[in-house]
């Protein structure tokens, strides 16, 4: 079996913000946004708050939490590395974090030509039964 490379990847700071947000709503997803009124900002649902569609696909996961995107924002992002964190003050976005006096942003690099063979694959999510 092949070990891949993660696509999403989170910090201490932004680990230590997710454990607290499963303890007060339980199980969790991320969603990159890509514009409106959040700009394009990681944010934080339960699972039961966003219905994800065909066109969303999974980025991958960050403590057990899966992060999906847009096909369109997946394209975007395919070609970078992303580290979720979290920066002071409320992002006034539509996230679980929003009122914790802390936001999640995301972090972005390019990934070498080294590490493109080794990358986790970008998943469209199950049809529907």
């Amino acid at each position: 079996m092949t070990d891949f490379i993660p696509r999403v990847q989170a910090s201490e700071a932004a680990q230590a913000l997710i454990a607290q947000l499963r303890r007060q709503h339980g199980e969790l997803l991320f969603y990159q946004s890509h514009g409106c009124c959040a700009g394009s900002a990681p944010m934080c649902f339960a699972v039961h708050e966003l219905q994800l569609n065909a066109g969303d696909r999974q980025l991958g996961h960050v403590c057990g939490v899966p992060v999906y995107a847009s096909e369109s924002q997946c394209e975007y992002l395919a070609g970078l590395q992303m580290t979720l964190d979290v920066a002071p003050g409320n992002s006034g976005s539509f996230g679980l974090e929003d009122g914790s006096g802390q936001h999640f942003v995301a972090h972005l690099r390019l990934w070498t030509d080294d590490e493109v063979p080794h990358l986790a694959p970008i998943t469209p999510l199950p049809a529907p039964d």
